[in-house]
């Protein structure tokens, strides 16, 4: 069986300074010769029943990834995954 992953497109470019050959928690796209973006998701179970505090704790989570790779917080992005067939 083949991997999720195997089927969806690599960006490829010299533009982007950071691959999935380094398992890296973020993506860093080259703006120009002194800007980049940096930009991560991250999938995090709830660890508390507070949404307010859940929120905050996944908020850190993403954005640890972001500092790590020198980036700074701008904005955010968040998704819901529900299971096949949910209505």
């Amino acid at each position: 069986m083949r991997h999720v992953l195997d089927s969806l497109p690599v960006p490829e470019g010299e533009r982007f300074l950071t691959g999935f050959g380094n398992s890296e928690d973020a993506a860093v796209f080259k703006l120009d010769a002194e800007r980049g973006i940096v930009f991560s998701i991250d999938v995090i179970t709830p660890l508390v029943d507070d949404p307010e505090l859940f929120g905050a704790i996944a908020a850190a989570n993403a954005l640890s990834d972001i500092y790590a790779m020198g980036g700074q917080g701008l904005l955010s992005l968040s998704f819901l995954g529900t299971p096949k067939g949910f209505r």
